[in-house]
């Protein structure tokens, strides 16, 4: 029984190191908040609705190999809810696999009825985890200069907007300010880009809202945000989904090339708006091969 007792604790030690809540925000310092009280609200198992205040999971392999590399894992869900579980964790498991340690960024909805300002939320969320973890850069065994995103469906459009705007609207002070809030890379996998013609509609008004300006709808189209400062970026989408059409992942590779970006796009003719680390034809699954390889290009740069 005592040898079960010592098993079983060392299990969950390293249970825990493996998977460590992290708080975005220090006390006193969110911004955008009307500061009301919010429960979590969990619709089913691996999918949030409503959260308080923005969580960082972190996933890290084991020091002997863990590589300098880091990638912040941004769940999608339409804007309306996290699916952490299957559009968080999972990824970050495989990418420790890698040896590359992961956060899953739980970021406030524009939908919360605490937000002031409903489209600046979740951009002010991972725009301060990047912050944080390039701050801490040292204590987790990573490279502040090697800090990536990747994001899925609406998960993807949040890493667009961290990858392409530079305003810092996290209002932290102090030696806060001087951290880029830019990531180096990033990956984006089935992403929601355009908030016009081709949008997911669901993602656009719980973004914007339900009588979002033109203007509105075209500032935060990422296609029309894409620079030469915007970072490398590789993109994967099946031609078949229904849900995000491919031409969102068009319109924003189109804009990388028109202002030089280094990256690249993979378009599987199936894989619906399920493209995951689980997938249903061996062609579609290979994006995790091909992904791999180009992290390995962006950690030898």
């Amino acid at each position: 029984m005592k040898n079960f007792i010592l098993t079983f604790s060392i299990f969950i030690g390293i249970q825990i190191s493996a998977q460590q809540k992290i708080a975005v925000w220090e006390k006193g310092t969110l911004p955008n908040s009307k500061g009301l009280k919010l429960s979590i609200v969990e619709e089913k198992e691996g999918r949030i609705t409503q959260i308080q205040e923005a969580e960082l999971f972190a996933f890290l392999p084991a020091k002997e190999e863990r590589k300098k590399m880091a990638i912040i894992v941004i769940p999608g869900g339409g804007y309306r809810h996290l699916t952490y579980d299957l559009g968080g964790y999972s990824y970050a498991k495989w990418l420790n696999t890698l040896g590359i340690s992961a956060f899953v960024l739980n970021y406030r909805l524009p939908t919360s009825p605490d937000l002031k300002q409903r489209e600046i939320g979740p951009l002010q969320d991972i725009q301060a985890a990047i912050k944080l973890i390039r701050k801490n850069a040292a204590q987790y065994g990573i490279s502040p200069d090697q800090i990536g995103v990747l994001g899925t469906s609406a998960g993807g459009h949040l890493a667009a907007m961290a990858s392409n705007i530079s305003t810092d609207y996290t209002d932290l002070k102090g030696d806060w300010t001087s951290i880029s809030t830019v990531p180096n890379f990033a990956i984006l996998v089935s992403p929601v880009i355009d908030l016009g013609e081709f949008a997911h509609k669901g993602s656009r008004d719980n973004l914007l809202g339900l009588d979002a300006s033109a203007e509105k709808i075209k500032e935060y189209s990422m296609q029309n945000r894409v620079t030469e400062k915007t970072p490398p970026t590789i993109l994967f989408h099946a031609q078949n989904d229904n849900a995000v059409p491919v031409i969102n992942s068009i319109l924003y590779y189109e804009a990388m090339i028109k202002n030089k970006v280094k990256g690249a796009i993979f378009i599987f003719p199936e894989g619906e708006h399920n493209i995951g680390i689980s997938n249903k034809t061996v062609l579609t699954d290979n994006w995790k091969k091909v992904c791999a390889d180009w992290l390995v290009s962006m950690g030898n740069k």
